[in-house]
């Protein structure tokens, strides 16, 4: 595993039969994408004062130690309350070798709840980054935002990538391979990454997101396709090409772009710079090898845009640019691509909510 690059599934597998990647119960196939490894939920949550980082001399047992309120059995399901903050450790640890980080985010169903999942390690001093040569357990920080859940042991909010060495494309590599084989559906704006814009015109209709509703019942994370939208978001539509965005409103929105991971890249969708206005897009997400590919049954695919407001009401713009995708070079071609041989929720989307809702788009 010496060429630098996203590690793919089958190298993936060698970590965990080398025992570079242990589990207090077997890891599965089904946690194995083509890029990245879904983490599951162990059976304890510690209801906590706040949201914290161990820093440099300490471990998270520690600091749990100065702010757990009260522990929760997750076994057979218990309610994660909005507003409140929770650290679960996780069933899989780590023993990474010299020369190999690695870094985690929500997994898109997650993110797309509003649901902030953050990977927090021993002696870690960044949320969602695990050092080279981390050796220890992983915990998931956990705080709902817009709706209560009802979460248990096994289920996976998380999901990790394994970098060896220097993984990512300068802007000169993204436009030759845009060149090669187009990475998106319009002329790229690439600038430290692949550039996207929010659609506010759509095709058919005036549909153009969803807003989620401050007072609601408890997402159960188990039920899929189970509960109507219209219990938990608001409809936001527009005639005009703008829309507003109100203070501390959470939605779902959809990229004017549709985009395209090759089998050899991955990409992480990172912040736009804060100048361009009071909101933020997307808590952080990878996509893997596959995702928006036609050969893997992905052409249109689109970004779907978590955007969340803060101080002042901003209005938002038909085609503006609101964040980016941050390409990296695969370590390996992976045995598996997004969408084709495993089963895949977004492949091709449009506007589209979390996979616990009935289909709405």
């Amino acid at each position: 595993m010496k060429t630098p690059g996203v590690l793919a599934d089958h190298q993936i597998r060698s970590l965990i039969a080398e025992g570079h990647i242990g589990a207090t119960a077997p890891i599965t196939d089904a946690q194995i994408q083509p890029a990245s490894l879904d983490l599951r939920l162990g059976s304890t949550a510690y209801r906590v004062r706040a949201s914290f980082l161990a820093g440099r001399s300490r471990k998270v047992k520690d600091r749990l130690a100065d702010f757990k309120m009260h522990e929760i059995d997750l076994t057979g399901g218990a309610v994660l309350e909005k507003g409140c903050v929770y650290v679960v450790p996780l069933m899989e640890s780590l023993s990474l070798p010299q020369g190999m980080t690695a870094a985690a985010s929500a997994k898109s169903s997650i993110g797309r709840l509003d649901l902030l999942t953050r990977i927090i390690t021993d002696h870690g001093v960044e949320f969602d980054r695990v050092p080279e040569g981390y050796d220890g357990p992983l915990y998931v920080e956990i705080c709902p935002r817009s709706f209560s859940v009802v979460a248990q042991p096994g289920q996976m909010l998380n999901q990790i990538i394994f970098r060896q060495g220097k993984t990512l494309m300068s802007d000169d590599d993204l436009r030759r391979l845009h060149a090669q084989s187009p990475i998106v559906s319009d002329e790229p704006v690439i600038s430290d990454g692949l550039g996207f814009s929010v659609d506010l015109r759509p095709e058919h209709g005036n549909l153009v997101g969803y807003r989620a509703k401050p007072h609601t019942g408890v997402v159960d994370l188990s039920k899929l396709d189970h509960y109507d939208p219209a219990d938990f978001w608001e409809p936001v539509h527009t005639d005009d090409g703008w829309i507003i965005l109100d203070p501390g409103a959470f939605y779902i929105l959809v990229s004017r772009e549709s985009i395209v991971i090759p089998p050899m890249q991955a990409a992480e969708m990172a912040p736009y710079l804060a100048m361009v206005g009071e909101f933020r897009v997307h808590y952080a997400g990878f996509f893997d090898p596959g995702f928006g590919y036609a050969d893997a049954g992905g052409a249109g695919s689109r970004g779907v845009l978590e955007v969340r407001c803060h101080e002042a009401p901003f209005v938002l713009e038909h085609g503006q640019v609101v964040g980016r995708l941050v390409y990296e070079h695969m370590a390996a071609m992976p045995d598996a691509l997004y969408g084709r041989e495993i089963k895949s929720n977004y492949q091709g989307q449009g506007l589209k909510l979390s996979k616990h809702f009935k289909s709405n788009a």
